[in-house]
C-alpha cells in the first residue's frame, strides 16, 4: 500500500540544479494502481548516482582517492500524492548542508511541476574498513559546493604526452583493452610523442577522457578516443574533439580525417564529421572512415 500525506510547504522545481528523469515501470505499481511507496527510496538513490556523475565523479574512483565512502544515516520520505503506471517523473536532488562527517541532500519528486514527494537523505563519510565516521574530506566539501554555486566540473586542455601519458594509457586500458578486447600492443605507438592530446580532468585531476591528433605526411587524424564508462554520455567525448579541433583550426589545419568505430558513428555526425568509406574490420571491430573540413581561422 502507498502512503500519502498532505502538505503545504512543498519544494519547487527551480530550488534544485539538478534533476533525473525516470519513467514508472508496471512493476513499480501496486494494487492501488499507484507507485508502491517504498519504491520512491529507490528512485532516490538513482538519482543519487546520476548526481554524482553529473559532478563528473567516477563514485568508486575518487572515493578511494578521497580516504572514505558514504554510508546512509537517515532517510526520510514525506508523501504528498502518488505516482502511477508511465508517469515520467524528475527526481530532483541538492546538498543542502556538508557537516563535519555528514551530507545532507535534499530530494523532491516532481510529476510536471508538481511536487509528489519532498525527502531528507543523510549520509555519513567513514572509513570503509570500520565503517566509523571521519572527516569529510575538503575536496568533497568544496567540489559539492561549486556544484550547487553553477561552476564547471571538468576541464579539457591540451596537455604533453610525457605529463598524462600514465593516466591516459591507464583509460585506454580499461577502455580498448579490458572493455573492447582490443590488443594492449597496440594502445600506444610511435605517433603518441608528438601527437597533439585532449584530456578531461574533474576537481580531483582524475582524468576522465582523452583523445589525440596526430599528422601523416599532409594529413591530421583524429584517434585513440576515450571516456571512462560511467561518465559516458555527459559530452566529455564531444569536448575533447571540440578542443583538438579549435588547437588544429589555430595552427591552420583545414580539415580532420578519423576512423570510427560504427558504433560510434552518429556521435561524430552530431559533430559534423561525414563517412566517405564503406565499413572495415579493424582489430576485430567494424570501422569506418570520416572526415570534417575545418573553417579557416580569419587573420586581420
Amino acid at each position: 500500500m502507498s502512503a500519502l500525506a498532505t502538505g503545504k510547504n512543498t519544494p519547487s522545481k527551480e530550488q534544485f540544479r539538478f534533476c533525473h528523469r525516470l519513467r514508472v515501470r508496471w512493476v513499480e505499481v501496486d494494487m492501488q494502481k499507484i507507485v508502491f511507496n517504498g519504491h520512491y527510496l529507490m528512485y532516490l538513490d538513482t538519482a543519487v548516482a546520476d548526481y554524482w556523475r553529473s559532478l563528473a565523479m567516477p563514485y568508486a574512483q575518487a572515493m578511494e582517492m578521497l580516504g572514505g565512502d558514504l554510508y546512509v544515516k537517515k532517510a526520510s520520505l514525506t508523501y504528498h500524492a502518488s505516482a502511477e503506471f508511465d508517469d515520467l517523473l524528475d527526481v530532483c536532488m541538492r546538498v543542502t548542508k556538508v557537516g563535519t562527517s555528514s551530507i545532507v541532500f535534499e530530494g523532491a519528486i516532481f510529476l510536471g511541476h508538481k511536487c509528489l514527494i519532498s525527502a531528507e537523505l543523510v549520509y555519513v563519510f567513514a572509513d570503509p574498513a570500520t565503517q566509523t565516521s571521519k572527516p569529510v574530506p575538503d575536496a568533497l566539501r568544496t567540489w559539492l559546493q561549486a556544484f550547487e554555486a553553477g561552476e564547471a566540473m571538468t576541464t579539457c586542455a591540451v596537455e604533453p604526452w610525457a605529463s598524462c601519458q600514465a593516466e591516459v594509457m591507464a583509460l585506454r586500458h580499461a577502455v580498448f583493452h579490458q572493455e573492447l578486447a582490443v590488443p594492449a600492443s597496440v594502445l600506444s605507438d610511435e605517433f603518441d610523442a608528438a601527437g597533439t592530446h585532449a584530456v578531461v580532468r574533474n576537481r580531483l585531476g582524475q582524468v576522465l577522457a582523452s583523445g589525440r591528433l596526430i599528422t601523416k605526411g599532409q594529413a591530421h587524424y583524429a584517434g585513440r578516443m576515450a571516456t571512462l564508462r560511467a561518465l559516458r554520455g555527459g559530452r566529455l567525448g564531444a569536448a575533447v574533439m571540440q578542443t583538438l579541433e579549435a588547437n588544429a583550426q589555430n595552427a591552420g589545419v583545414e580539415s580532420i580525417a578519423l576512423s570510427a568505430m560504427c558504433s560510434a558513428e552518429y556521435f561524430y555526425k552530431r559533430l559534423g564529421y561525414t563517412a566517405f568509406s564503406q565499413p572495415y574490420e579493424l582489430v576485430g571491430i567494424a570501422h569506418v572512415d570520416m572526415q570534417k573540413p575545418l573553417i579557416k581561422k580569419l587573420h586581420d
